[in-house]
């Protein structure tokens, strides 16, 4: 059987963590940073899990994650 394939524009958005699960960066961090408070732009650097309803989609994507 031929090895599958990974999605490669996934598996430079998604990492496993220590734990097994699926870790995500967060949007809006991109541009237009001036409105935007010193709190909110320091909370949007942090890392969060995937939502279970995706984490399944997810992993079909990155078989070798």
């Amino acid at each position: 059987m031929p090895k599958m394939k990974t999605n490669r524009g996934a598996a430079k958005r998604f990492k496993m963590s220590a734990s097994g699960k699926i870790m995500r960066s967060k949007a809006f961090s991109s541009h237009i940073l001036t409105k935007k408070t010193t709190k909110r732009k320091r909370n949007l650097r942090q890392g969060t899990v995937v939502d279970a309803t995706n984490a399944q989609n997810i992993r079909k994507m990155l078989p070798y994650l």
